[in-house]
């Protein structure tokens, strides 16, 4: 039968199912017609196999080459992709970006960084921590909304030789409103691999393409 014959060849192709032809849908084509043809040929004349059965059998050959040929048109789209995010990301080099985190890049003299609420507060205060945890200042920035909210801090008589970090405290009213931290840095570099785009920040600091949060 020609399932027993489909069985044998894909037991005697295991070792080479690595090449090329073997995941080649035109391949797996031809090798099912010369099995169906090979068939044929030799069926008992006084019982041949029905329409039904062969109208199965190639039914099953064209869904696997379907899926071969959709495997393909996958890999070709995430070559493409890949090759577009790298082609944005130079154009990144050289601009601010943000990412989650609490440090403080000092630059000509200021530092800058951003809030982002979950919702409405009244009061929002920063606190700017020197690497050691002293408090070097704190930051009054009043009644937010939801949402981002940038900052800059005044590092001009910052003497340290560390990077600054900040924490932020957000209320409404006597209620506690959740606050993330977010640094903002420039893009020095940019470095593709197997794993995704990957970013340089100013200072050597490296993030993941998908950890930006915002292009400024």
């Amino acid at each position: 039968m020609l399932t027993s014959l489909t069985n044998t060849g894909a037991a005697n192709g295991t070792t080479s199912s690595t090449k090329t032809s073997q995941t080649d849908a035109a391949a797996s084509q031809d090798r099912f017609l010369k099995l169906l043809v090979a068939q044929l040929n030799n069926q008992d004349p006084m019982n041949p196999m029905d329409n039904a059965q062969m109208t199965s059998q190639m039914a099953q050959i064209n869904t696997v080459s379907g899926i071969q040929q959709l495997n393909e048109t996958i890999k070709s789209m995430a070559t493409q992709f890949t090759s577009m995010q790298v082609m944005q990301g130079a154009s990144m080099i050289g601009r601010e970006v943000l990412t989650v985190g609490n440090t403080l890049a000092v630059s000509g003299g200021a530092a800058k960084g951003a809030v982002e609420l979950a919702g409405a507060a009244d009061r929002v205060t920063v606190q700017i921590m020197s690497p050691g945890g002293q408090l070097l200042d704190t930051l009054s920035l009043g009644n937010l909304p939801a949402g981002r909210t940038n900052f800059s801090w005044d590092a001009s008589k910052y003497t340290g030789t560390g990077t600054p970090t900040f924490k932020i405290t957000a209320t409404q009213g006597t209620t506690a409103v959740s606050a993330t931290a977010l640094t903002r840095n420039a893009v020095e570099s940019i470095s593709s691999d197997t794993a995704g785009m990957t970013l340089t920040l100013k200072g050597g600091t490296t993030v993941k393409y998908d950890a930006i949060k915002a292009i400024l």
